[in-house]
């Protein structure tokens, strides 16, 4: 290789091995444990080894074809792992839906079995003609949904006249990027001119440096996990309002039950009483001072203690479900949190004569 194609892969494959660091980062690191953390580091590592093909395939495409399955293998991760990352932003979620699990679930396994059955070594063709295009068209779908969830913050974005939040401008950055990376490879699958798979590496790279860039930059990053933190921070709806809102909150989720769905989130709870998911998320955190993670639960507490002091023939872990909590280790411990003692000890000292 030259000189200029020399500092080209270095380039790209640094972005490579940066966006793994980064995305271990993501994972372990940060003081905060957000949803957000675990799928934007999750996308990093799937984006990752995407760029990780590209760069040594086209470099040297004399290596094994398994690079080329587990690269584009790689892309089936890339669309969910977006579209996720943002929903849990904008909606505030904090545990992963069961829907989510399933759904990710059903991808790792299509892939694994895909690869087993037909090897990219034993099938190029299948590979590179059929099967591209529907990886390509699953992430493309996501990208889509993607764009619909923070439709809201990208219209901030490119609106002049509105001024958009750190937050905002972060999370429409990394959609924006993650779409112009998707569109240089789905050009270079198209033959476009000047559209080459080492172009999406270069971007990504120039992307995963201005992700670095920001997180050094500044000195407090917790708030780039929220959406509406910025939005909503100190500023206390007046006093007649939120008595209002908290009627309505307390009236829609003991008539309807509505904390016993487990996917129950700030824009359905919203949609629900009549306001926006920022009102509600700034009523919440600055009149009632917890979040909407904790609001809910206090209800489905509340219930679980009822069903456990009523009903000794139920186990504590049908009781969790029973009430909203997709999981025996969430249901425990937000029972903990809540009470300060466990389910079964709660349960034992209601049995007490």
């Amino acid at each position: 290789m030259d000189t200029g194609k020399e500092l080209l892969f270095f380039f790209s494959a640094l972005g490579s091995f940066n966006g793994i660091i980064l995305g271990v980062y993501f994972f372990f690191f940060t003081k905060k444990k957000y949803l957000t953390n675990y799928f934007l580091g999750a996308l990093l590592f799937a984006l990752s080894i995407r760029i990780g093909k590209s760069v040594f395939v086209y470099f040297h495409p004399e290596l094994p074809k398994m690079y080329l399955q587990l690269g584009l293998s790689a892309c089936f991760f890339i669309g969910p792992c977006l579209y996720y990352f943002l929903r849990s932003a904008v909606e505030e979620i904090n545990i992963m839906p069961k829907s989510w699990k399933m759904i990710l679930l059903f991808w790792g396994i299509l892939i694994f079995v895909v690869g087993i059955l037909y090897p990219y070594e034993t099938y190029p063709t299948l590979w590179s003609f059929y099967f591209i295009r529907i990886i390509y068209f699953q992430w493309f779908v996501y990208v889509i949904l993607s764009g619909f969830t923070i439709r809201g913050v990208l219209k901030k974005i490119f609106n002049i006249k509105e001024k958009a939040s750190s937050s905002e401008i972060w999370f429409g950055t990394l959609f924006l990027g993650t779409f112009l990376l998707f569109l240089f490879y789905f050009l270079a699958i198209l033959g476009a001119p000047a559209a080459t798979y080492i172009s999406g590496a270069v971007v990504f790279s120039f992307i995963l440096y201005l992700i670095i860039s920001i997180l050094l930059y500044r000195k407090k990053t917790d708030d780039l996990f929220l959406l509406n933190s910025q939005k909503v921070y100190g500023k206390k709806i007046d006093a007649v309002e939120a008595v209002i809102i908290s009627e309505k909150l307390e009236n829609v989720m003991n008539e309807k039950d509505l904390y016993k769905n487990p996917n129950l989130n700030l824009q359905d709870l919203a949609r629900e009483i009549n306001i926006s998911s920022h009102q509600l998320s700034q009523f919440l955190n600055n009149n009632m001072g917890k979040n909407f993670t904790s609001f809910v639960n206090e209800f489905r507490i509340n219930e679980a203690c009822k069903i456990i002091t009523s009903n000794d023939k139920l186990t504590l872990e049908s009781v969790g479900y029973d009430v909203g909590f997709n999981s025996k280790s969430t249901f425990f411990a937000a029972f903990k949190k809540h009470t300060g003692t466990t389910p079964l000890n709660y349960q034992l000292q209601a049995l007490q004569p």
